[in-house]
Parts: C-alpha cells; structure tokens; sequence
C-alpha cells in the first residue's frame, strides 16, 4: 500500500511539475504589474493626488519636485495624476471591448462550429466580409458620425474583436464537438442548449479567456494608436495614448512627457500578453490540458 501511494504521489507530481516551471518569475511579475494597474487606477479618486485637469501656465514641463512627482505637461498639469487616471481610461477600453468579441464572437463561433452547415458558412462569411473591411476606414465613419466617447470607441474596437473570438471559439468547439463526452450527452437524449451550456462552453471557456487577455493587450495598444491619432476619447480626458500625443511635441524639451506613458502602456500590455501566453499553454488542447 505505501508503494502504491509512493507511487502516485510521484505521478501527480509528474504531471504537475512543468505546469509549476510555466509559472516562473515573469508571470508572476506580470500578475503584480497587472494587479497594481488596477489598484491604481480603481483609488485614482482617492489618492492624494491633483486633479489631472487643473493647469497652471507657470509650472509648465516643471521637472520631478515633491509637489509633482512626475514633473508636468505643457499645460502645466500633474504628470502622476494624468498617468494614473489615463490608466483608468486604457483599462476601461481595454477590458470592455474585448468582452464585447468575447461574448458575440464566442457564442456565434460555438454555434457555427457545433451546428455546421449552412449556419457555419454564414457565420464564417460574414466574419470574412467583416475582416475585409478598412478597419481605420470603419473608426473614422463611426467616429464622424456618432462622435468622439469612450462608449463609441469601445464599440467599434469590440466590434473589430469579434472576426478573432470567432475564430476561436469555432476551431474549440470543432475540436470538442465530437468528443466521446459530447456523444454521449447526445446518446442520452440531451437537448443542444444542455449540450452547448454543460458540456462545451466549460471547455471553450477556457482558451477564450486565455485570447481575452492577448485581445486586452492588443486592444490597449489600438486605443493608444487611435488617441494618438486624434481618434480616441476627447480632451480633457487623458489616456495613454493620448498623453503620447501630446508629448511628441515635447520630445526636444521634455521627452519623459511621452516616453513615461508609453512604458507605463509598454509594461501593461507585456503583461497581459505573458499572462495570456502562460494561460493559453496551460489550456492548450494539444498538451492534454482538455
């Protein structure tokens, strides 16, 4: 008996062994970076900081002070402020528009993949039609016609999302759809909402969440570029983007105007990006993970 215990106990640790070696130094990294982004910019209104609005012509590119620790803009306003609550914004977008792919992308892509047929060839065909279109072409008609806001820009941004989470909600649900599990719920008499609800989103679930926080990065990135553009949500609003903007006309000056948002938006995207990849090899089909 004890060799017998002995010996599974060596077995899971086996199997949980290189899982513990994917989870190194950098993802965790990753997780704090992630975790203290959010801290941040869920207190911004709390902390001891100045309003990020409040100019003053007199402190204009004022160098790292006790007063203002991060310097201040051309405008003269707090640098730290803007930073923390242009997080806020970056976040907002970054997380809400992908969960607008996530939930439309992912249930068509299950349905297409499950369903097949004629149903799937006009899943797949729209979502073609739809990748084929200009997407900067698509922000500035959507952004001329309804105007400059957070809620237009999240949107369009999760609008263009939904094409990715299609695609790989469909090739799961493919992958899952005739598994043995599957077969026999349907060998029960299990109807195709039990059968989608109970035996595969669980299991699509879990690569989706794992391309959710690659498309959280990508989309950081893409309200970064269209705020830099002029696209992005409208002063006095900051973002990350937009503080980029503004800083290129004082990179002569004062070049930390532009180079500390785009590291700060450098390091939140490389850790959402580490800890999608992590997670998506630890869900990955291929390596047993389903």
């Amino acid at each position: 008996m004890a060799t017998l215990e002995l010996s599974l106990e060596e077995d899971v640790t086996a199997v949980t062994a290189p899982r513990a070696r994917r989870l190194g130094l950098l993802f965790w990294m990753a997780i704090g970076w992630v975790t203290f982004v959010f801290a941040v910019a869920i207190l911004s209104d709390v902390l001891p900081l100045p309003s990020p609005t409040d100019m003053d012509m007199l402190e204009r590119r004022a160098p790292f002070s006790f007063a203002h620790w991060l310097g201040t803009d051309g405008l003269g306003r707090d640098e730290l402020s803007r930073l923390i609550h242009g997080a806020r914004i970056s976040l907002v977008v970054g997380l809400c528009a992908p969960i607008i792919g996530l939930s439309i992308g992912g249930a068509l892509g299950m349905l297409a993949g499950y369903f097949r047929g004629r149903f799937e060839t006009l899943v797949v065909g729209s979502m073609d039609v739809l990748l084929a279109f200009p997407p900067l072409i698509f922000v500035l008609a959507v952004v001329a016609f309804l105007g400059q806001s957070i809620l237009n820009l999240t949107c369009i941004i999760g609008i263009l999302g939904i094409p990715a989470f299609m695609r790989v909600a469909r090739a799961s649900t493919l992958t899952l759809a005739r598994r043995e599990f599957v077969i026999a719920a349907q060998a029960l008499g299990a109807t195709h909402a039990r059968i989608l609800l109970r035996e595969l989103l669980p299991n699509v679930f879990l690569p989706l969440l794992a391309f959710f926080l690659l498309g959280v990065a990508v989309t950081i990135v893409v309200e970064g570029a269209l705020s830099f553009l002029g696209l992005g949500v409208p002063p006095p609003i900051s973002s990350w983007g937009s503080m980029i903007g503004e800083g290129r006309e004082s990179l002569d000056v004062a070049p930390r105007l532009a180079f500390l948002p785009a590291i700060a938006m450098f390091l939140t995207v490389l850790s959402f990006n580490l800890v999608g990849d992590t997670l998506r090899a630890l869900t990955d089909p291929r390596q047993g993970a389903l």
